[in-house]
């Protein structure tokens, strides 16, 4: 579905990154690996989605998935960390939630 979409822009030139995630050289600010876990892990915990220049922002592992299995370059190599930080941001933000809202 996601190629059908893309694939009608008038420059569309086959496959290619679609927004999928990355860091290093698949970042879209180029940030290295710890900038772009602390980012993703942050920014989950917190749901904002500032983070679109250095990640491409996830904070959903199925939206990383979808894209990665299109953009090809390396993408797929990288999507541990775009589960792994979203999951990790999960139970941060649950923890935090908990201890501020909680019923004594």
């Amino acid at each position: 579905m996601l190629y059908l979409i893309v694939s009608g822009k008038a420059d569309f030139a086959g496959v290619g990154g679609f927004a999928s995630n990355g860091y290093g050289d698949l970042s879209p600010g180029k940030y290295g690996l710890l900038s772009c876990l602390v980012t993703e892990v942050v920014l989950t915990a917190m749901f904002h989605l500032i983070s679109i220049p250095v990640t491409n922002t996830s904070v959903n592992p199925a939206r990383s998935t979808g894209v990665a299995l299109f953009a090809g370059s390396g993408t797929i190599q990288q999507l541990w960390l775009f589960w792994l930080a979203p999951i990790a941001g999960a139970v941060i933000g649950a923890v935090i939630h908990k201890s501020l809202l909680a019923d004594d």
